[in-house]
């Protein structure tokens, strides 16, 4: 076989990355084109005999105790999905659209937040307030693009509040505290929350024709509303997860299955809960649990190759003769290059391909890998709603209404995109933000 040493690590990560585009380039999938340039690599730099050294990656990184907290939250996610509570929770936050011009869609965002808490998972939440809020913004004659981009953008705001999967599976890959990345997440997190609700009330306070306000007729409708059940289980339910981990009382395992209880708890007790609503929820979660694993398997198997070929060393010298030795400029070079990777790949590649390979020269930096998984946290957050393959805009479109377009989507979150960048700068130049609690 070829000596794929002869290249030099230069020329070899290069061919690296042409096949790997070129194989995704025909269809294949991530978790196979990752786990066969590993094998490839390998082989043909190493010998067969480095093959173990590939295996034993595996299972450090199955074996992760955290990671079972992954399953669980997906498993809250799929349940809440399947349920009536995020739907009673909607009725119920009705109350902050009366006599508020753009009050619907500041519920909308209040309701996203509270259902990111409960699961952090995006997929469902999108879908959920695509069903939910779309319609009503609607009927009530909102702004289109108004209507479409805050259910959009507020229903991929569970890629930063904690429980989030992606600071999970970033302090997996990055061997940093979940429970000090859930602490740093969350300011920045409620920022970006309240700069959608700032822009919300500010657009429609100039243009009062975006939203107008509810009638007499429908605010009296909204009086029939049971808001202790609607806000007592979603309440109770955040309560317990972000509550049990913040206080030390449990781990971000165990918070998440105390989780998993308190959903089927409160769906029991409202009279949901069945055989059906637990087989598919069961299914949804072994789905979604096992792409990431696959795509774990080839990212990990990837990585540890480079490595091995003194990748990291290549990368770090690379990315420090580009920024000139600057550390900012190191930062916004990493940024970009986590942006451009995320309008083409799924978030679990882009975290499993690029940690293990950033977070060593954070460190050598001398900053806090904490407070760059924030960071890349919120670049995954743009990644969600940027074309062409924002993720959080194809869930909305599966529910959506059939006139509206993915290119109308797409349009409509322009604004939601700017200020998420807007929030991504000042966690970056002002780190404090999200490390305060240090």
């Amino acid at each position: 076989m070829f000596d794929l040493s002869a290249l030099g690590i230069g020329y070899g990560s290069l061919l690296m990355l042409v096949t790997m585009i070129l194989l995704l380039l025909t269809g294949m999938q991530l978790a196979m084109v990752t786990g066969l340039v590993a094998l490839v690599f390998a082989i043909g730099w190493f010998g067969v005999d480095a093959l173990p050294l590939v295996t034993s990656r595996l299972y450090s990184f199955v074996g992760g105790y955290v990671f079972l907290a992954v399953p669980m939250f997906v498993l809250m996610a799929a349940l809440l999905d399947r349920s009536g509570i995020a739907r009673d929770l909607f009725d119920a936050m009705k109350v902050l659209g009366r006599k508020i011009r753009g009050g619907v869609a500041v519920q909308t965002l209040v309701v996203a937040v509270i259902l990111a808490s409960m699961s952090g998972v995006i997929g469902g939440e999108t879908v959920l307030l695509g069903i939910l809020a779309l319609p009503q913004m609607l009927r009530l004659g909102y702004n289109r693009k108004l209507a479409i981009g805050t259910t959009c953008a507020g229903g991929a705001l569970g890629t930063m509040l904690p429980p989030s999967i992606v600071l999970i599976i970033y302090g997996l890959t990055a061997s940093v505290s979940i429970g000090d990345l859930f602490k740093s997440a969350f300011i920045p997190a409620l920022l970006l929350a309240f700069s959608y609700m700032a822009y919300v009330l500010i657009l429609c306070r100039l243009n009062p024709d975006y939203a107008p306000l509810p009638s007499e007729e429908e605010l009296a409708q909204e009086n029939d509303t049971n808001y202790f059940k609607a806000l007592f289980f979603p309440i109770l339910s955040v309560a317990i997860v972000l509550g049990s981990i913040y206080t030390g009382v449990a781990s971000v395992t165990e918070a998440s299955a105390l989780g998993v209880v308190g959903i089927v708890l409160s769906a029991w007790i409202r009279g949901e809960l069945n055989f059906e609503m637990l087989k598919e929820s069961a299914k949804a979660t072994m789905s979604t649990c096992g792409m990431i694993i696959w795509i774990g398997i080839g990212a990990t198997a990837l990585v540890g190759v480079y490595n091995l070929m003194g990748g990291i060393d290549f990368v770090e010298e690379m990315i420090l003769a580009l920024s000139g030795g600057s550390v900012m400029g190191t930062i916004l070079i990493m940024m970009l290059i986590l942006f451009v990777l995320g309008m083409f790949l799924d978030w679990v590649g882009v975290a499993l391909l690029t940690m293990p390979i950033f977070v060593p020269i954070i460190t050598n930096l001398g900053l806090d890998p904490v407070w760059f998984g924030v960071v890349f946290c919120l670049n995954m957050q743009v990644s969600f709603l940027s074309p062409p393959f924002g993720p959080a805009a194809f869930y909305l479109k599966s529910v959506a209404p059939k006139d509206i377009s993915l290119g109308e989507i797409f349009q409509s979150l322009l604004p939601f995109i700017g200020l998420q960048v807007l929030v991504l700068g000042l966690v970056i130049f002002f780190p404090e933000l999200a490390i305060w609690w240090k």
